[in-house]
């Protein structure tokens, strides 16, 4: 308290010699400069002017109800279609005699121990997930993801939030199917990072109740340039023959966005609802046994961070400029909701010039009033009057507003490293007193939170992730199902 009040005491003798200068300044200008031009030099348009507090006013708004429940619904068809559309991606398979299949898999047993992480729970369990950090930022239908979860159903959720029904939507999948890896001891779940790619594995897992059927082997592969590969080392048994009654059986990718929607059965209460807006199904008679995709990325409305390109760029179509949010979008993305609360889709409907500044009328008469073309002799006193305002009052007042804020910041400065010095001086001097040993106390060497997951019975859903539990052997505890 006593450093933030010596800190506090030095920012206000700073402003008070910043205000004195300013004081001085304008007695010795003596009359202040008269303009009728806004001082900011622009104005904005009428749109500009409405739409803050428009935005303003939905965005205050008490959520009622609370958050609710979550429902996960496909979109209707008037709005979008969940198809393949080749809007966000391009896919293109290669078959076991393609040269490109051997380079796109990925052989972790050839890298080094340390670079390559098996999932000591995720290899032990089924229906289970576990969240993964990644070394880099992945885009995915255009959004930027650091943080993913792998299931050992064969798949990775990429959603934000985390529910039960991971299998619905917001998924990279190799391979979604009822895949039990606690079955054998062979079965592993491994993954690597680079720094360029994000690699999980898949190796020697079997399908629950058909374990005789054989083990697969896949890998889903996440480059930093948005491309992802899925890779297919061992297909015992056709895909198409795979039950699809126990857990869904999927393969390519999918996104979402969630909304908030009013219960019609009770008033006043908003349900989280989750809607699909697009899938890449892949053609699942192409998996067999070293075979491999290769899912491209294309460009998306959000890749855009100005109005000019958002509105002019060949390489997208149907994007709309939202001012307020700064955001390029075409409406339908995860940040929908936030679309939609800020009116995003009537600032759509306008063009890049009604939010360009530019100077008001009344700042260009005294340059048009005059003849097309003056004489030097009428230009010159313009010129001369100008330069008087502008000059008006000694320069030393603003070197010496300056010099004042730099002093005062320096001294602020000095005293902090002044006192941190003598605090660590006095803890490691006094260790016993009451204050550093609270510290000492409260000192842990474990910075990052662990994580475990919540028993909810052995059912067809997936188990949510939550923060706590302990670490064993760099592994993260968790309960099992019995």
């Amino acid at each position: 308290m006593g450093l933030c009040a010596v800190l506090l005491i030095c920012l206000c003798q700073a402003e008070l010699v910043r205000v004195w200068a300013e004081v001085h300044e304008d007695a010795m200008r003596g009359t202040p400069l008269q303009t009728d031009v806004d001082p900011s030099g622009f104005h904005r348009t009428r749109r500009d002017q409405q739409t803050p507090h428009r935005s303003r006013e939905t965005r205050e708004k008490p959520a009622e109800g609370g958050r609710g429940g979550l429902d996960i619904n496909p979109l209707s068809d008037n709005t979008t279609q969940i198809v393949d559309s080749l809007k966000y991606y391009r896919w293109q398979s290669f078959g076991p005699t393609d040269r490109r299949t051997e380079d796109l898999w990925v052989d972790l047993n050839a890298l080094h121990q340390s670079q390559v992480q098996i999932h000591g729970i995720l290899s032990n369990a089924h229906r289970q997930a576990a969240r993964v950090a990644l070394s880099f930022d992945f885009p995915f239908y255009g959004h930027y993801l650091r943080q993913i979860i792998i299931a050992t159903g064969g798949f990775i959720f990429m959603g934000e939030i985390t529910h039960r029904m991971l299998t619905a939507t917001q998924y990279v999948a190799p391979l979604m199917a009822n895949f039990d890896p606690s079955f054998s001891r062979n079965s592993t779940i491994r993954y690597s990072d680079n720094g360029n790619l994000f690699v999980v594995e898949w190796d020697s897992v079997r399908l629950k109740d058909r374990e005789s059927e054989g083990p697969f082997t896949f890998q889903a592969v996440l480059h930093k340039n948005g491309t992802i590969i899925f890779n297919y080392r061992e297909v015992p048994v056709p895909v198409m023959s795979i039950n699809s009654t126990e857990h869904p059986v999927k393969v390519g990718l999918s996104d979402a966005f969630m909304a908030y929607l009013l219960d019609s059965q009770s008033s006043g209460v908003k349900h989280r609802t989750i809607y699909e807006y697009h899938r890449v199904e892949i053609d699942i008679t192409k998996i067999v046994n070293g075979s491999a995709f290769e899912i491209t990325p294309l460009p998306t409305c959000l890749q855009h961070t100005s109005c000019d390109s958002c509105l002019t760029s060949n390489l997208t179509t149907g994007c709309g400029w939202c001012n307020t949010l700064q955001r390029c979008s075409d409406g339908i993305d995860r940040h929908r909701q936030e679309w939609l609360e800020y009116n995003c889709p009537e600032e759509a409907k306008g063009t890049c010039e009604d939010y360009n500044h530019v100077l008001p009328e009344g700042s260009t008469i005294s340059f048009n009033s005059s003849s097309p073309s003056p004489s030097p002799s009428s230009a010159v006193p313009d010129e001369q009057a100008v330069t008087r305002d502008l000059q008006t009052g000694p320069p030393n007042a603003k070197i010496t507003e300056n010099t004042a804020i730099i002093a005062g910041v320096v001294a602020a400065l000095v005293l902090l490293v002044a006192l941190t010095l003598l605090a660590v001086y006095y803890i490691n001097t006094h260790p016993t007193v009451a204050p550093p040993f609270y510290l000492m106390q409260r000192r842990t060497n474990n910075y990052w939170p662990s994580m475990k997951f919540r028993n909810q019975g052995c059912h067809s859903s997936y188990a949510e992730v939550e923060l706590g539990g302990h670490e064993k052997e760099g592994f993260i505890e968790a309960e099992q199902c019995f």
